[in-house]
């Protein structure tokens, strides 16, 4: 049996009258939507209507919680308390699932945003605080964090099922940690080279570090990040070498997790 992989996509990031992203372009070429929440991103109707887009086409749907910081972008870390956090969670996680609700679906996972996926990567207390804010939304979800990360330590002592992920558009650290968007190259721009990291992330269970040295890295999902430039031709570069890898792509709730 070839291999499996979720490819999932930051998506309903547009608010108000600012718009971000193309969610219509990529919901065809990914197989799971993480949707903003109001929070970091999004708003109602953004929310709505992203929500009925992955419904049309068949893709998992995912809440998205992040810091309330529409300025930031849910990109600069706030020091809440664990109960703040807990909270906020459950409040975000609670308005996507009413949605999904609503348009004849369902909530399929749950993944942090930004500053708040990066703590709750490194601390164990953010970590088991958003663990548990999901846990009382009552919703039979997945919960994605960075592999290897105690994210995913804390979703397993909740007793929640896990989605370990990789991303095949940003650079790493040779401890497994995502580069720092404040240092160049964190980002890679080029439909190419983010490809071949998909391949070697989803086939070949490692990723080149910007050290140079190959890092051990077992995942469910892939990440590419709807707010990128050339997002559009990421994806489908991914699905192209992935498809030519032998690797088949995926929705979350078809993986066994």
């Amino acid at each position: 049996m070839g291999k499996k992989i979720d490819l999932n996509c930051d998506m309903g990031e547009s608010f108000g009258a600012y718009h971000i992203g193309n969610d219509e372009a990529l919901m065809g070429l990914v197989t799971s939507a993480n949707i903003a929440c109001g929070a970091h991103a999004g708003d109602p109707l953004v929310m709505d209507r992203t929500v009925r887009l992955a419904a049309r086409h068949g893709v998992s749907i995912g809440a998205h919680p992040g810091f309330p910081d529409l300025a930031g972008f849910g990109r600069r870390a706030m020091q809440l308390t664990p109960e703040e956090v807990e909270n906020t969670v459950l409040y975000q996680v609670g308005a996507l699932a009413a949605f999904a609700r609503s348009a004849g679906s369902g909530l399929a996972h749950v993944k942090p945003h930004g500053a708040l996926y990066n703590m709750a990567a490194r601390d164990i207390d953010v970590a088991r605080a958003i663990a548990r804010g999901v846990a009382r939304a009552g919703v039979d979800v997945i919960v994605v964090g960075l592999a290897g990360s105690v994210m995913i330590e804390a979703a397993r002592e909740a007793g929640l099922r896990v989605a370990r992920e990789g991303f095949a558009d940003r650079a790493y650290e040779a401890d497994g940690s995502l580069r720092s968007r404040k240092l160049e190259g964190a980002v890679i721009h080029d439909p190419e080279t983010a490809a071949e990291r998909a391949v070697q992330i989803a086939r070949d269970g490692v990723v080149t570090a910007c050290t140079g040295e190959e890092v051990p890295l077992q995942v469910d999902t892939l990440c590419v990040h709807g707010d990128t430039p050339g997002a559009i031709e990421i994806a489908k570069a991914i699905r192209r070498r992935l498809a030519e890898a032998g690797v088949e792509v995926v929705p979350l709730r078809c993986l066994a997790l």
